[in-house]
């Protein structure tokens, strides 16, 4: 027999040789980065991401040479070559104290008085693990190995859906999910939406854009919704399209109940989620209602210039459930990236759910004289559920900074506003968006909604639910919905994900009241019952979408960073196999309705 040492290198060498026998795929972006360009030839970059590098009073880009010098940096991932870049709105100064644009325009809503609120100016913030995409992982497929396919260009018809979709979003973040079947605001955006060529069954119009004809792009809304249009029937109104996402209550149960705790402690209802004898409150802070950013061109400006503003939202009093999808925001503003499937793990075990029946010791103790623990038990599936998250956000770096670079929503409403208030000149360097601005100002009344919020004619700007709106990286992919698809894999893996969710017997569907102080029982409205996957994915599509109400993403960000964040988990899974001497099996749904074995 071999001794322990080279049993496991062989079983090092196996994992290692599947992982090498994966595919590398060509990465493709839509070609936005060489298509837009200034008067004299020099590529403007409107279409991509720009933000923390140094911006003009117009918007745009100081010096693309600034652009090039980034790319550059990101693809060689040395740290030396960051800290030469130029970033800020100048003048350029080694110990951050940057001169912003003081903020106070009164048309800004709320006004944000910068110099005066607080003792220092705002500091630049610096992007986000830029160099992540590069690294080399031991477990799982390589950063480099997954991909995602383009992402609409900046003049396609798909990407006029998509913001049109965000600035609804935006301007209905305090309408309460349980209202949203009786809502004007909600209605307004369903007969608002239903008017974008992206969004009709019918598409007899000319396409339009880069990317509007590539298969990929026609399949991200591949559900066509009761009413035969696709996205805007109530039952699809800003949900994704995965299995079980649009059955029941919008939030997922994952989101809202806790489990029993220590001897039945707590029904779960009260929302409390035991890890061991402490417990976790699923309600969440109180942001202030209405309250929105970058409303004006100068905050929009100093935010593009990287002004460091995080942490300057207010809130009121106390804690509630998610009730709004302002409340999902905060949620998603200041979660642990993982913590939303780890509490779903710890209720999936509270409420007893079955494992998937190819893992074994699932029989009577007297019959299997052994538990699952450490394999195949509770801490074994705790630490899996948790175990891909870093994987997956190295391999969506990669996507956002080395491949597709794509420009966040806030940059589409700040090249929106120039088109409504900007010279002659600077209209016509934005002409990819023309069709976008005669679509929003047409009959979908887009546009006279965003006058109103922003207290401007012309203003076109997106609200935002955070002061500083976006992170500091690129759109595509989602880091949120990579992990998300990612951990929830794994849940749907392990867990029988055909069974119906219960506790003491019975199926469950709760639903926030509309002030988030209780959870209302509504399992008795529904045809049918909920699903362990179903919610999973659900609660997965609630985070990665919860980026969108705040602003900071797009629809294709979330439903593409979903298959990234899939082949992550199913790599990780197939490797970690071979180290078992067990004979076992996981049998996974997939987000495209399909199932595979592993």
């Amino acid at each position: 027999m071999k001794d322990r040492r080279q049993q496991s290198l062989d079983v090092r060498q196996a994992a290692a040789e599947l992982a090498a026998a994966r595919p590398h795929p060509v990465h493709r972006s839509n070609g936005d980065e060489h298509r837009h360009r200034f008067e004299d030839g020099r590529p403007s970059y409107a279409g991509n991401f720009t933000k923390c590098l140094p911006h003009d009073s117009d918007g745009f880009l100081i010096d693309p040479n600034d652009y090039s010098a980034w790319v550059l940096a990101v693809d060689s991932g040395d740290p030396r070559d960051f800290r030469t870049l130029r970033m800020g709105p100048g003048p350029f100064q080694a110990n951050g104290d940057f001169q912003y644009v003081n903020p106070l325009d009164p048309n800004s809503l709320p006004v944000l008085d910068w110099a005066h609120t607080y003792t220092e100016p705002p500091g630049v913030r610096a992007w986000e693990s830029q160099g992540a995409g590069l690294t080399f992982d031991l477990e799982g497929p390589d950063a480099q190995a997954v991909t995602m396919p383009p992402c609409p260009s900046l003049d396609s018809q798909e990407l006029i859906a998509e913001m049109g979709e965000v600035y609804w979003m935006a301007l209905c973040r305090d309408v309460p999910f349980a209202n949203w079947a009786t809502d004007a605001i909600i209605n307004g955006a369903r007969e608002s939406l239903k008017r974008l060529w992206w969004f009709r069954r019918d598409r007899t119009l000319q396409l339009n854009g880069a990317t509007d004809e590539l298969p990929e792009s026609l399949a991200r809304r591949r559900i066509l919704s009761e009413d035969g249009v696709q996205g805007v029937a109530m039952a699809s109104l800003f949900r994704g399209v995965t299995p079980g996402e649009r059955v029941g209550p919008y939030l997922s149960q994952f989101l809202l109940i806790g489990n029993s705790g220590i001897a039945n402690a707590q029904p779960i209802e009260e929302g409390m989620i035991a890890y061991g004898a402490i417990r976790a409150n699923q309600r969440v802070r109180v942001v202030t209602t209405g309250q929105d950013y970058m409303q004006s061109w100068t905050e929009w400006r100093d935010v593009q210039n990287g002004a460091d503003v995080r942490g300057r939202e207010t809130y009121a009093a106390g804690y509630r459930f998610i009730a709004t999808p302002r409340d999902l925001a905060t949620y998603v503003h200041y979660d642990a990236l993982y913590e939303a499937y780890l509490n779903a793990c710890l209720i999936l075990l509270g409420l007893k759910a079955p494992f998937d029946p190819g893992l074994p010791f699932q029989l009577a103790d007297y019959r299997d004289k052994q538990q699952g623990f450490a394999q195949f038990g509770g801490p074994h599936i705790l630490t899996l559920v948790t175990e891909v998250a870093t994987r997956a956000l190295k391999a969506v770096r990669y996507q956002k900074f080395n491949v597709h670079r794509r420009l966040r929503p806030e940059a589409v409403g700040g090249w929106m506003y120039q088109r409504r208030n900007g010279n002659a000149t600077i209209v016509e360097r934005l002409s990819a968006l023309q069709s976008m601005e005669a679509a929003f100002a047409g009959s979908s009344g887009i546009g006279i909604r965003l006058d109103a919020a922003n207290g401007t004619a012309g203003n076109w700007l997106l609200p935002m639910a955070f002061p500083e709106g976006s992170p500091t990286h690129p759109s595509y992919g989602a880091g949120h919905a990579t992990v998300a698809g990612a951990c929830v894999t794994i849940l749907k893996a392990w867990f029988d994900s055909g069974w119906t969710l219960r506790h003491a017997g019975s199926a469950i569907a709760y639903e926030p009241l509309p002030d988030g102080s209780g959870l209302n029982d509504v399992s008795g409205t529904l045809s049918t019952p909920l699903t362990v996957e179903g919610e999973l994915n659900k609660v997965a599509a609630n985070i990665a979408i919860g980026r969108n109400w705040a602003g900071v993403h797009y629809y294709s960000d979330y439903i593409e960073s979903f298959c990234v964040g899939e082949q992550i988990a199913l790599g990780v899974l197939e490797e970690q196999k071979l180290t078992y001497g067990e004979n076992f099996s996981l049998t996974v749904p997939l987000f495209d309705g399909t199932t595979v074995r592993i």
